[in-house]
């Protein structure tokens, strides 16, 4: 490989090691300071063994996600040197306003709130949690509108050879931003409600100590759980719709749709012909894809062929097709693991209602399973984002190609990728033998417990 595929190799294993963290992070925060909010209005300490237990998950996972994430920033001049030259004047506001804004916000509360638990009185030690909550989301916020340029530029004019903002606001309410937060927003409530359903449905099956916790917290993520995936399914259909409009190709390598259709079939499994652009086998639904992009069963989706032609006109000669199978199958492993995921908390919902779920020894095992299940949307999802607008790093503007620093060389980029691959190797070792050792240790319990409620016994449910 050259060194173009070997940075593109080392951003692609760096960011996906790096947002294995930042989902939990984001759906973690919201969930901790709710929680504590309840403690403080209720005074249970149940509630506030339930915040001490997650937060120190939680602080475990925003550690590693502080440490991968300051990589990821380096990389930019070191391997994309070019990149950071042509578009360095709008990439770089964002990501300075995060790291100034957000993120200080974010690790100063932080601090607060670990320290403080002796010293802030209840409200305002529950207060500091909710601004980790917001401080985390907004950094989230930012980050997604350096991104979503890369997407679909505005806000910017060609000058001098580069791309330099001229409209600040233009960045800020840039259309993809707002279907894209809100599907990462919500893809972080779903991480968190399956993290904290499977660790809770572990300590069920063990009858572990401080059961009132267990319950509760396997009770409090079902409805998060339902709250989060619904959403984030919603969510990303308008994010699908989106691209329809805005990046087609993408939609159509996700689909592997060769030529144009209207109406379009969606596809449920195809094996392609991906050199010669045609099916080898296919399951296709007639219409179907056409009213997921439309809301009605005519509508042109367009096709891989007629677009490479009509960017060919647009842009010049080359090559104008992402790599399909990586687009299309990395779709469906994300929209399959959100539909299992809804399959569990739907199920989770209907034990709970029934007030037999800790009888359910098989749904418990399926719960500490689907642990995993939003980690595989979430990478997928953003394997699938990525890969499907190549060749462009900047749509439009700027191709991958063009962004590779000049003066690094295979060697030096492999050298790179093999050491971060293993210090990320270890990290990654040390992150699971932690969030594994406080996970089995669970809670500070106290010597004697009340006995758990039912969902029945105060007016109607109890959480």
């Amino acid at each position: 490989m050259d060194a173009l595929m070997l940075a593109r190799l080392q951003f692609a294993i760096t960011t996906v090691y790096h947002f294995f963290f930042v989902p939990l992070t984001l759906g973690l925060s919201i969930f901790l300071a709710i929680l504590e909010t309840i403690y403080v209005r209720t005074g249970d300490e149940k509630y506030k063994r339930m915040v001490k237990f997650w937060g120190k998950l939680f602080l475990i996972n925003f550690a590693m996600g502080v440490v991968t994430g300051i990589v990821q920033e380096f990389q930019f001049g070191m391997n994309w040197s070019e990149y950071s030259r042509f578009v360095g004047d709008i990439f770089g506001a964002p990501l300075a306003i995060e790291a100034l804004l957000a993120f200080f916000l974010e690790s100063t509360f932080l601090g607060l709130w670990l320290f403080g638990w002796d010293k802030l009185s209840k409200r305002v030690h529950a207060f500091t949690m909710w601004m980790v909550a917001i401080g985390a989301n907004i950094s989230a916020l930012w980050i997604l509108i350096a991104n979503s340029f890369m997407q679909e530029p505005v806000g910017y004019v060609l000058r001098n050879g580069r791309a330099e903002m001229n409209d600040f606001f233009a960045l800020l309410t840039n259309p993809h931003v707002w279907v894209q937060f809100p599907h990462v927003f919500f893809a972080g409530v779903t991480t968190a409600s399956l993290f904290v359903l499977g660790i809770s449905a572990f300590h069920l099956l063990r009858k572990s100590d401080d059961q009132p916790v267990w319950h509760s917290s396997f009770r409090f993520a079902i409805v998060y759980g339902l709250i989060g995936v619904i959403l984030v399914i919603m969510q990303g259909h308008t994010q699908a719709q989106h691209m329809v409009k805005n990046q087609p190709m993408k939609m159509a390598a996700a689909e592997a749709l060769w030529d144009s259709e209207d109406p379009a079939a969606m596809s449920l499994f195809t094996w392609g012909d991906e050199k010669n652009r045609r099916d080898v086998f296919a399951i296709r639904i007639p219409d179907l894809l056409s009213i997921l992009a439309y809301n009605r069963t005519t509508g042109e989706v367009k096709g891989i062929n007629q677009l490479q032609a009509e960017y060919e006109l647009k842009y010049g000669p080359g090559d104008y097709v992402p790599p399909v199978a990586i687009t299309y199958w990395t779709f469906r492993m994300m929209v399959g693991s959100g539909m299992l995921m809804l399959l569990v908390v739907l199920m989770g919902l209907y034990f709970v209602i029934k007030e037999n779920y800790q009888n359910r020894n098989w749904f418990l095992k399926l719960a500490l399973w689907g642990i995993a299940l939003p980690y595989i949307a979430n990478s997928t999802g953003w394997i699938m984002t990525e890969v499907g607008r190549q060749p462009w790093i900047v749509f439009g503007l700027q191709k991958t190609a063009d962004a590779v620093s000049p003066s690094v060389s295979t060697g030096e980029v492999l050298f790179s990728l093999i050491v971060f691959t293993l210090l990320y190797g270890v990290l990654m070792g040390a992150d699971i033998y932690l969030l594994k050792k406080f996970a089995l240790l669970g809670t500070d319990r106290p010597k004697s417990e009340p006995p758990v409620e039912s969902l029945t016994d105060r007016f109607g449910v109890e959480l």
